[in-house]
C-alpha cells in the first residue's frame, strides 16, 4: 500500500519491499552507487524518519537524521552528505527556506524535497532554493531510493565529466602509460618497490624529480594500489592555475562570491573526496594559498571562496615538485612548516639517462602505442638510432623521448642529426661526444619551430628556461 498522507503513519508497503531489497527497482538505476553514500533526513515526523532510516540505513554507508532544521545545520557543520531528504512543512522553518540559507553558506551537496502538498509555487521556491528533485506524499521506498539514485549518478557523472575536463587542460601526458612505471632498470625496480610498500597507507607522498622524469605516472600508480583505487584520482598542476583563481579551483567557491561567480561550485578538494589529490609543482603555490592548504592537511576541512562553513573531506594527498623545496624555503618562497608537513615520506624518480635499457624498452612502446594512437605506420628502430638513445643526456627525460618518437612518427623518420654520423656498414660512430649529440638535436628542433622556443621547449619536453641557458653556454 501507499504511504498515507498523514504525517503520523509511515509503514512501509509490502509491495515495495522486494524491489527496495532487490538492489533494484522494475526499469529503475541500479543503486550501486548508494553502498557509498551519506544522507541526512530531515523530518519533524518520527514515523517518516523511521521509514527513510529502514529504508535507506541497509543500503547506504552513512544515515543520519535530524528533527529540525537546527539540529540538521549541526549535522552539517560537523559532517559531510551526499544528499539530503527534507521535508517542507516543519514547525519552526519550512524546508525551502532553510535550503535556501544552507545554499548561501556553501552547502552543495544534493536535496529531495519531499512534501503531501503538490502546488505549483512550492515546486518553484524549491527548484529556486536548490532542490533537485521533488517527491510527493504518499511515495513508495522504491520511489525514493531511485530519487537519491538519481541524484549520486548525476553528481558522479557531473565530478568526472569536471575532473576529465580539467586533467585534459592540466595535464601534458598521453592516455596511456598512465599507471605504470616501465622498466627494468635497478633504479625504475627500486621506486616500484618503494611504491607497493606505501600504497596503501594514508601517509601523504612528496615525489621529486626533474620534470619529465614521471611524477603523475608515480602517483597514479600509488593511487592504483591503494585502497582508493576505485575512488577519484583528481591531477592539479599547481603552475597552471592563475594565482587569482587558484583558490577558487581548490576550495570551490558559492554563488556571489566574486564577480562572475554566477552559481556555487565545489572545488578540486571536495570533486577527490575520497581518492586521491595530486599536486604537482606544489612550490608554485602562491605563498597565501600554503597557509591554507596547511590548514586543509591538519584539519581535513576545506572553506569554499565566500562560504561560512568548513565542509570535511576525506582525501589522500600526493605532492609533486621538480624543485629544492629546501632551498625554497630558506629563500623565503615555501613555507617551513608546510615543508615539514608535506615531507613525510619522499620518493625521488630517477633521469631517464640514469636508467639504463629503460630508455630503449619506452622508446619501443612509445612507437607502438603512438603509432596506433596516430594511424600511422611505426618507424623501426636500427642500431644506430639505439646507440643514439643510449648517449643521449635527455634533459626532457621520458616526456622528451615521447615527444621524439611522436615528432618521428609524423615525419616519417627520425631526424638525421639525432642517430649521428654514419659507418659505411650503417652503424653509429662514435665520434661525437654526448654534449654534442644534445646540441645538435635541440638546435635541429629550434630550426623546425623557426627558432620558437616556447614551442621547441613543449616538443623537447624542457623548460623554456633549459633552453635559453643552453643557447648562452653554446653562443658564449
Amino acid at each position: 500500500m501507499n504511504l498515507p498522507t498523514s504525517k503520523a503513519s509511515a509503514a512501509i508497503s509490502p509491495a515495495a519491499e522486494p524491489a527496495a531489497k532487490s538492489g533494484k527497482s522494475a526499469g529503475g538505476p541500479e543503486f550501486s552507487a548508494l553502498a557509498q553514500a551519506s544522507i541526512l533526513i530531515v523530518d519533524d515526523e518520527p514515523g517518516m524518519r523511521n521509514f527513510l532510516v529502514r529504508t535507506l540505513g541497509p543500503r547506504c554507508k552513512h544515515v543520519e537524521e535530524a528533527a529540525d532544521t537546527d539540529e540538521a545545520s549541526r549535522k552539517l557543520d560537523k559532517s559531510r552528505f551526499d544528499v539530503v531528504i527534507l521535508d517542507n512543512i516543519m514547525p519552526g522553518k519550512n524546508g525551502v527556506d532553510w535550503l535556501a540559507e544552507q545554499r548561501a553558506v556553501g552547502f552543495f551537496a544534493d536535496a529531495i524535497l519531499i512534501t503531501a502538498y503538490a502546488d505549483l509555487d512550492t515546486a518553484i521556491q524549491a527548484l529556486r532554493a536548490g532542490a533537485v528533485d521533488f517527491v510527493l506524499k504518499p511515495f513508495r521506498s522504491n520511489q525514493i531510493l531511485n530519487a537519491v539514485a538519481r541524484c549520486l549518478d548525476r553528481v558522479r557523472l557531473q565530478r568526472e565529466n569536471y575532473v576529465l575536463r580539467y586533467a585534459l587542460r592540466a595535464s601534458s601526458d598521453r592516455t596511456f602509460l598512465r599507471d605504470n612505471l616501465i622498466g627494468e632498470s635497478p633504479a625504475t625496480r627500486s621506486v616500484r618497490e618503494t611504491i607497493a610498500r606505501v600504497a596503501r597507507l594514508p601517509t601523504s607522498i612528496l615525489l621529486t624529480g626533474e620534470s619529465g622524469t614521471g611524477k603523475e605516472v608515480a602517483a597514479r600508480s600509488i593511487h592504483s594500489l591503494s585502497d582508493r583505487a576505485d575512488k577519484p584520482f583528481v591531477p592539479v598542476n599547481c603552475a597552471a592555475i592563475p594565482p587569482e583563481m587558484i583558490e577558487g579551483e581548490l576550495f570551490g567557491h558559492i554563488k556571489g562570491a566574486f564577480t562572475g561567480a554566477d552559481s556555487g561550485r565545489e572545488g578540486l578538494f571536495l570533486y577527490a573526496h575520497g581518492g586521491t589529490l595530486f599536486l604537482d609543482e606544489i612550490g608554485e603555490l602562491p605563498l597565501p594559498m600554503q597557509s591554507k592548504l596547511l590548514r586543509v592537511l591538519e584539519d581535513r576541512r576545506v572553506r569554499p571562496v565566500g562560504s561560512e562553513r568548513e565542509v570535511p573531506v576525506d582525501l589522500r594527498f600526493i605532492f609533486a615538485t621538480n624543485a629544492d623545496l629546501q632551498k625554497e624555503v630558506e629563500r623565503g618562497r615555501f613555507r617551513a612548516d608546510l615543508y615539514y608537513r608535506l615531507n613525510v615520506m619522499q620518493i625521488h624518480l630517477p633521469l631517464l639517462k640514469d636508467r639504463g635499457d629503460d630508455v630503449q624498452e619506452l622508446a619501443t612502446i612509445f612507437m607502438s602505442k603512438l603509432s596506433m594512437q596516430l594511424g600511422m605506420p611505426p618507424v623501426p628502430i636500427d642500431s644506430s638510432v639505439r646507440v643514439a638513445l643510449a648517449s643521449y643526456d635527455w634533459p626532457g627525460n621520458v616526456r622528451e623521448l615521447r615527444n621524439l618518437i611522436e615528432r618521428t612518427l609524423i615525419l616519417g623518420a627520425f631526424p638525421d642529426d639525432f642517430a649521428g654520423p654514419q659507418r659505411n656498414d650503417g652503424q653509429a660512430t662514435s665520434a661525437d661526444s654526448l654534449a654534442d649529440l644534445e646540441r645538435r638535436h635541440i638546435l635541429s628542433v629550434l630550426k623546425e619551430t623557426g627558432g620558437n622556443r616556447e614551442e621547441a621547449a613543449r616538443r623537447l619536453g624542457i623548460s623554456r628556461k633549459t633552453i635559453d641557458r643552453k643557447l648562452a653556454l653554446w653562443n658564449g
